[in-house]
């Protein structure tokens, strides 16, 4: 129950200071096997594209506004990216292998 209690002090805080609405998405007790769960591929997904970045794989930051400004770099990189390609993402295909001969 205390796991409960503070998801809704976090829910309230949301709220109360930053004027969102925050929902915790619980897994089905039930549930056997993978399932999706709703609206948090986006956040997982964000999160892998800034600790591609090698500044942001580890935790380097000596203050909370310096990693909120390599975080704000990062996504301004990412988006940049986006703007300037010619086409839709792709991604390479597999590359052959190929031998090396021993000299």
């Amino acid at each position: 129950m205390r796991n409960r209690a503070a998801g809704r002090r976090v829910v309230d805080w949301a709220a109360q200071i930053h004027g969102r609405d925050l929902e915790i998405v619980r897994e089905d007790p039930g549930r056997r096997g993978f399932q999706v769960q709703p609206k948090r591929w986006a956040a997982e997904r964000t999160l892998s594209w800034l600790a591609s970045h090698r500044r942001l794989a580890r935790d380097y930051e000596t203050s909370p506004a310096h990693s909120e400004t390599m975080i704000c770099r990062a996504m301004i990189g990412i988006m940049l990216r986006r703007f300037t390609r010619k086409g839709p993402a792709s991604r390479p295909g597999p590359r052959p292998l190929t031998r090396f001969a021993a000299s």
